[in-house]
């Protein structure tokens, strides 16, 4: 069920807000609180260390030696909080490997942390979502 309210902003902050809205095509402002609102909601639950979801993403040369081997070790010692994993060449010379993980936020973000520290990762990131319902 939505329930409505009304907020009043100052003229110069709501035309950085319909910027906002415009640059990350909202359809309307309401969208747009919604998702802001969540975000905000979804740092608190990962600052109080509570269930996550995610995905981690790397990219890394498939010339590092020993590299893939280092992260499926990486792996194996969080294997309670990785839920899939996948590792795709994108050429001779580029892979990426996609983690789903759930569990606490603080040991979501060791693996992460681990992971984007190996010698041989470009790059990476952790993208983390709530598991709470009351975020939908």
């Amino acid at each position: 069920m939505l329930k409505r309210f009304s907020i009043s902003l100052e003229n110069n902050l709501l035309d950085k807000f319909d910027r906002y809205i415009k640059i990350h095509q909202y359809h309307n402002r309401s969208e747009a609180i919604r998702d802001l609102i969540r975000k905000a909601l979804l740092k608190k639950d990962w600052q109080m260390d509570k269930q996550m979801m995610g995905v981690i993403s790397l990219t890394f040369s498939n010339h590092h030696p020993k590299l893939q081997e280092k992260v499926t070790r990486t792996q194996r010692d969080f294997h309670h909080q990785i839920v899939s994993s996948t590792n795709i060449h994108l050429d001779h010379n580029n892979c990426i490997i996609v983690i789903v993980v759930c569990g606490k936020a603080g040991v979501v973000q060791q693996l992460a942390n681990r992971l984007l520290a190996l010698r041989g990762i470009r790059d990476g990131n952790l993208a983390m979502s709530s598991t709470d319902k009351a975020l939908s």
